[in-house]
């Protein structure tokens, strides 16, 4: 029987009777959680949310946008304010290289989208991160977008929300990333003194200079579910103190405990919760 093993039989291989068929490629991902492995389609209509254990995986800036806002009226805040490459900064490879790798591989200018826009008829300011455009980092791009969306809420007296997905500040731009978080929460303060809403949102990750400047001055600061939260990353944490550290004490559902953040929100119910919020901020009916 050894002979079946060489044997080609051609005549059914030219019917395809034994003949794999190849799979297209980039139909399928699999859940980071739970392995599940999930078709791309059903994973988009669920807002990058495993429809098997509800993991939230990223999501882009666009996607999340879209929705999250209603569909009319979208109008684009600070897309015209472009990174310079101010120091000559230059690790493996130069900054000015590194911006165009990003923009290429987003089609985003930087990392923050500021949009004017509605959410159940009720008008506000949102900003988003773009995890994808350099981790997210906040540069002075980010902050002066940032501001730019602030100050039209403030002089519109409209609601300011900002959904984080961010590494920190941007290393390549040194003390000029820096400076954007005392601009950043400068401008928060004026829209408390005006009794403007700003809620905070926090999703996977938001860690660095932007979780120790504004990303906690929300009047309510969200989470999503399993997020990780804080300055430094935990291998950090635990070789600068050398004591062991709680499990997950960076996640969204320890700092929920601890009493640091308000809620935690499923990312498919976000739209509708924060509308709520908004209206009963603002005393209105949606």
């Amino acid at each position: 029987m050894n002979w079946l093993k060489n044997y080609s039989f051609p005549n059914l291989q030219k019917n395809n009777a034994f003949v794999k068929k190849s799979i297209p490629k980039g139909l399928w991902i699999k859940c980071l959680s739970c392995k599940t492995i999930l078709y791309k389609n059903d994973l988009k209509f669920n807002q990058q949310v495993c429809t098997k254990c509800d993991y939230h995986m990223q999501i882009k800036a666009r996607d999340r946008l879209n929705n999250f806002l209603d569909k009319n009226n979208f109008h684009e805040i600070g897309e015209n304010i472009l990174p310079v490459d101010t120091l000559n900064f230059k690790d493996n490879i130069k900054y000015s290289e590194r911006l165009k790798l990003a923009k290429k591989n987003t089609n985003e200018t930087d990392a923050l989208i500021v949009i004017k826009g509605s959410i159940m008829n009720l008008p506000l300011v949102v900003a988003v991160f773009e995890f994808e455009f350099m981790g997210g980092s906040m540069g002075s791009v980010v902050g002066e977008r940032f501001i730019q969306g602030a100050q039209i809420s403030l002089e519109q007296k409209i609601p300011f929300v900002c959904i984080t997905a961010t590494g920190g500040a941007r290393m390549q731009e040194g003390l000029l990333s820096l400076m954007q978080m005392a601009k950043t929460t400068e401008i928060l303060t004026k829209l408390s003194k005006k009794k403007i809403p700003f809620i905070s949102v926090l999703t996977n990750p938001t860690m660095g200079g932007v979780s120790a400047s504004f990303a906690f001055m929300g009047d309510i600061v969200i989470a999503e579910p399993g997020a990780l939260i804080g300055f430094a990353g935990p291998r950090v944490i635990k070789n600068t103190v050398k004591e062991k550290l709680p499990d997950g004490f960076q996640s969204s559902e320890f700092l929920l405990k601890k009493g640091a953040l308000d809620m935690i929100i499923d990312r498919r119910k976000l739209r509708f919760k924060i509308a709520n919020l908004l209206a009963l901020l603002q005393k209105k009916s949606i």
